[in-house]
C-alpha cells in the first residue's frame, strides 16, 4: 500500500509541475519576440538575426501545439526533451553573453 502512495504521490507532484512549467512558456514566447522586435527598432541587425531562428522555432511549436508539455507523453520523448531544453538553455546563454558583451562595448565607444 505504502508504494502505491508514493507512485500518485509522485504523478500529483508531476502533474503540479508540469502545470507551472506550461504557464511560464507563453510569457517566454513574449519575451523573447518582444526583446528581437526591440533589437530590431534599434538598429542592432546582427542580433535580430541571432533571435530570429528562434523566433521562428516558437512560432512553429506554437502553431502545431506542440508548445506544452504533456505529462502522459513525456516519458516516450524524455531524452529528446532534454537535448531539446539543453539547446534552448546553451543558445539563450550565448545570447545573453553577445546581448552584455555588445551593451558594454557600445558603452565604451561611446565614452571615448
Amino acid at each position: 500500500m505504502c508504494g502505491l502512495y508514493h507512485s500518485s504521490s509522485s504523478l500529483l507532484f508531476l502533474l503540479s509541475l508540469f502545470i507551472r512549467i506550461n504557464k511560464v512558456i507563453m510569457p517566454e514566447f513574449v519575451a523573447m519576440g518582444v526583446l528581437c522586435l526591440f533589437y530590431l527598432l534599434t538598429g542592432h541587425w546582427g542580433m535580430s538575426m541571432l533571435c530570429g531562428p528562434y523566433i521562428y522555432y516558437n512560432v512553429r511549436l506554437y502553431l502545431r501545439r506542440q508548445y506544452l508539455v504533456d505529462v502522459t507523453e513525456i516519458f516516450n520523448m524524455l531524452n529528446w526533451e532534454k537535448k531539446q531544453r539543453l539547446f534552448k538553455l546553451a543558445y539563450l546563454v550565448v545570447l545573453l553573453f553577445l546581448s552584455i558583451f555588445w551593451m558594454i562595448y557600445h558603452a565604451l565607444e561611446d565614452d571615448e
